[in-house]
C-alpha cells in the first residue's frame, strides 16, 4: 500500500536524522564543539521541508519539560540547597538585569524600537539547560561553580518564559503598560512555585505507597508525574516548568523502589529530547534567510554584545557579594549559553503575532549559534585559565 510505504519515508528519514544527531554527539567527546551545536548546525544542513513553526513550539515545549525533570534530579535537592541563594539570585534577578542590558543594546545596535527591544531582551535572557547540563553534565567542577550554572539553566527557564509572555502581550496589546509584564511574572511563578512543591510532595508519598505490577512501569509513572505536575500549572495560568523542575529536585533525594532505573530512564528521555529539539529548531531556518537582510550580522553583533557586555555587567553586581573567587566569578559570567530555550521563546513571539517576529527569530536563532559553538567550545579552555578545576567523569 501507497500509505505503508510513504509512511517507511518518514520513519526512515526521521530514524535517520536521530542516528546521525547521535554520531554527532560521539564527535563531541573527541572535539570540544558541544553536542547542541552540532544538532544545530546537521539540521541548517539538511534539505527537507521547514516544518510549522506551532508544531515545533510544541515539540520544544515536551523536550524542556523533559530536560528540566531530569535536571533537577540530576543536581539534586543536597546540591541545589548549598547554592540556593546564588542560584535564586542569578536566575531570577539576574536574567531581569540581562534582559535590561540586551534590550539597551539591540535598540542602539539594531535599531529596534523600545518595545521590540524588550521582546529581544526576554527572549535572550535565559540560559538553557539542555546545553548547559550537555556542557557540563560528564564533568567535575571544583566547589558550586557548576551547580550555579546548572541550578541556574533551570530556574531562570521558567522566569524568562514568563518575561517573554508578558512582553508579547505588552507588544500586542493596545493600551498594555508595564505593570502586565511583572503582573504576569509574578503569577506564573507563584503558582508554579505552589504546584510544584505540592506535586512534588504528593508524587513522593504515592511512588513510595503505591506498588505497580512491574519494574519497568515506575519510570513510566515518574514521567506521567511531570506531565501531570506541568499540566496542572499551565492549566492554573502558572509556570508548568517551575513546577517540573521543583519536582525532579525533590524526586532526586527521596528512597523510592527502583529509583536508580528512573534516573536511567529520565536521563535516556532528556538525551534524546535535546537531540529532537535542536533538530527540529534548526530546520525551521533556512541559511538564506539568515544572510538575507543582513540578519546574520545583526545576530552576531548582538551575540557578542551578550557574551561581552550584557551577561557580565547584567550578573556583576549579583556576583560580587557572593564568595566566589574572581575566576570564578568570571568564569560564571561566559558560562551563561543559549540554547533551545531562547529559540522556543522566539517562536511564542512569532506566533504571538508580534511585528517583525521573523526577524527576531532569526536573530534569536544566529546569537545561539554563536553561543553553543564559541562560548561552548571554549568553556573547558575558559575554566582553565580562569583556575576552575574541570575534570571528565562518567566516561
Amino acid at each position: 500500500m501507497a500509505e505503508l510505504s510513504d509512511f517507511g519515508l518518514i520513519v526512515l528519514v526521521v530514524a535517520s536524522g536521530v542516528m546521525l544527531a547521535l554520531l554527532a554527539s560521539k564527535l563531541s567527546e573527541r572535539y570540544p564543539v558541544p553536542a547542541p551545536a552540532l544538532f544545530l548546525l546537521l539540521a541548517l544542513a539538511f534539505p527537507v521541508a521547514l516544518p510549522h513553526i506551532k508544531t515545533v513550539e510544541r515539540i520544544g515545549v515536551v523536550a524542556v519539560i523533559l530536560i528540566l525533570f531530569d535536571g533537577g534530579m540530576s543536581i539534586g535537592w543536597r546540591r541545589f540547597r548549598r547554592a540556593v541563594v546564588p542560584i535564586a539570585t542569578l536566575g531570577i534577578v539576574g536574567t531581569f538585569t540581562t534582559a535590561v542590558v540586551v534590550t539597551v543594546c539591540a535598540h542602539f545596535l539594531l535599531d529596534f524600537n523600545w518595545t521590540l527591544s524588550g521582546v529581544l531582551g526576554a527572549a535572550l535572557a535565559p540560559t538553557d539547560p539542555a546545553v548547559m547540563f550537555s556542557v557540563l553534565g560528564d564533568k567535575e567542577i571544583h566547589g558550586n561553580t557548576g551547580t550555579i550554572l546548572e541550578g541556574e539553566a533551570g530556574v531562570n527557564d521558567p522566569v524568562g518564559i514568563a518575561l517573554v509572555v508578558g512582553m508579547v502581550e505588552f507588544a500586542t496589546t493596545s493600551g498594555a503598560s508595564p505593570w502586565s509584564v511583572v503582573s504576569e511574572f509574578l503569577l506564573e511563578m507563584t503558582i508554579g512555585l505552589a504546584v510544584g512543591v505540592a506535586g512534588a510532595a504528593l508524587l513522593v508519598v504515592f511512588m513510595r505507597r503505591v506498588r505497580l505490577p512491574g519494574e519497568g512501569l515506575y519510570p513510566l509513572r515518574s514521567l506521567a508525574a511531570a506531565g501531570i505536575i506541568y499540566g496542572l500549572a499551565s492549566v492554573a495560568h502558572g509556570s508548568g516548568f517551575l513546577a517540573v523542575f521543583i519536582a525532579g529536585l525533590a524526586l532526586s533525594e527521596v528512597e523510592v523502589p527502583y529509583q536508580r532505573q528512573i534516573q536511567r530512564f529520565q536521563a535516556t528521555l532528556a538525551n534524546l529530547a535535546e537531540i529532537v529539539v535542536f533538530v527540529a529548531l534548526g530546520l525551521t531556518v533556512n541559511v538564506s534567510q539568515i544572510f538575507h537582510n543582513r540578519v546574520w550580522l545583526d545576530g552576531l553583533l548582538l551575540a557578542v554584545a551578550l557574551a561581552f557586555v550584557a551577561r557580565p555587567v547584567g550578573i556583576a553586581p549579583l556576583l560580587a557579594p557572593m564568595r566566589l573567587r574572581l575566576g570564578e566569578k568570571l568564569f560564571i559570567a561566559w558560562g551563561g549559553l543559549k540554547g533551545a530555550v531562547p529559540i522556543l521563546l522566539a517562536a511564542f513571539v512569532i506566533l504571538g503575532d508580534v511585528p517583525q517576529a521573523r526577524r527576531i527569530y532569526e536573530i534569536v536563532f544566529v546569537v545561539v549559534l554563536f553561543s553553543v559553538v564559541v562560548q561552548g567550545s571554549t568553556v573547558p579552555f575558559v575554566a582553565k585559565r580562569f583556575r576552575v578545576p574541570m575534570r571528565a567523569v562518567g566516561r
